[in-house]
């Protein structure tokens, strides 16, 4: 039987031992659980500004979407610090939103038009930072996925975006269908909407935001294609049938000049002959008279599509100037 003495010392040893495992345990837990750590102390010290939390608020995350959202301090920058902070890989290609070096920038893009722009960007690098903290294994898993919904859903546009990333970001296009498809595709598998309910309360929101700005721009994109096909199916009728009045009007006048010349000379036969004539060159001068007045119709009709072809491709380009923060730095002062 131990003494009271030796018991304590046993007692104490095994408080010692006791706090020496989780001493070992805890630092252990620490050591591989460093990121996550290290991405909690930056929520908790994170203030998010009014921008960002009506950011936010709008895209309705989930408590872990919020966790990714504010563990890349995410900021709402003007130009000037937008340029420097996500500089653009292609000349013409402006960057609505960057995740880079484990922060968040979204550029302040005020054109009312294009409300929503903003937050489909914010969700989009949000995702980034959720790729970034995947393991690998779920990441092999989720690209057979991700590659699936990107053949299901592909169109000439979603090829002309992942061929850029191709192109500027050689081994990160599936990261970049894990931002984009759930951001702008309404159908994707059950388990890939299984897996983005976890930081979306309701994916189809960012869906819908990104389907109306998105469809500003394709409206106008619309308007222009079909003007342009309007403009050149009626310029070339429009030639055709200048040359045919030219021809048609020579071809008159030197009947008209034959005719005068055959009455001059007493050559009809009969005043019947000269009515007939007569009446017949009448006939075609009312005709090319009528498609001279059809002709300018036509010339006026050009003339009006092509000022409101103008006038959409002004619009456009001013939509596009909103959403480029270099060209936005590039545009004369008013005075």
């Amino acid at each position: 039987m131990l003494q009271p003495q030796h018991r304590g010392k046993l007692i104490g040893a095994l408080i010692s031992i006791t706090v020496s495992l989780l001493l070992v345990v805890g630092a252990s837990w620490l050591y591989f659980n460093r990121q996550l750590v290290a991405d909690q102390v930056t929520v908790w010290s994170f203030e998010p500004s009014a921008s960002i939390q009506a950011i936010e608020e709008r895209i309705k995350l989930t408590e872990r979407g919020q966790f990714y959202f504010y563990v890349t301090q995410p900021v709402v920058a003007g130009a000037d610090d937008f340029n420097v902070d996500c500089p653009r890989q292609e000349e013409d290609s402006p960057i609505l939103g960057c995740y880079t070096q484990g922060k968040m920038f979204i550029y302040d893009i005020k054109n009312a038009e294009l409300d929503g722009i903003k937050e489909v960007t914010a969700a989009h690098e949000m995702l980034h930072a959720v790729w970034e903290r995947t393991s690998q294994r779920d990441k092999d898993r989720l690209a057979t996925q991700l590659l699936a919904a990107f053949e299901r859903n592909r169109t000439e546009e979603l090829s002309s975006r992942i061929a850029y990333y191709e192109r500027t970001q050689p081994g990160e296009v599936i990261n970049e269908l894990h931002s984009i498809l759930p951001t702008e595709f309404a159908a994707l598998s059950p388990e890939l909407e299984e897996y983005y309910a976890r930081f979306f309360e309701d994916r189809q929101l960012i869906v819908s935001l990104n389907e109306q700005y998105s469809s500003v721009f394709n409206e106008l994109v619309n308007q222009i294609d079909t003007l342009y096909d309007e403009i050149s199916r009626l310029g070339e009728q429009i030639e055709i049938d200048r040359a045919n009045y030219n021809a048609s009007v020579l071809d008159l006048d030197r009947d008209i000049t034959s005719f005068n010349q055959r009455a001059d000379l007493g050559s009809f036969s009969s005043l019947t002959q000269f009515n007939s004539e007569r009446a017949a060159l009448v006939s075609r001068s009312n005709s090319l008279e009528a498609f001279s007045t059809r002709l300018g119709g036509d010339i006026e009709r050009y003339n009006q599509l092509l000022i409101e072809y103008e006038a959409v491709a002004a619009r456009l380009e001013s939509l596009n100037r909103s959403i480029d923060s270099i060209s936005e730095l590039q545009q004369a002062p008013s005075l």
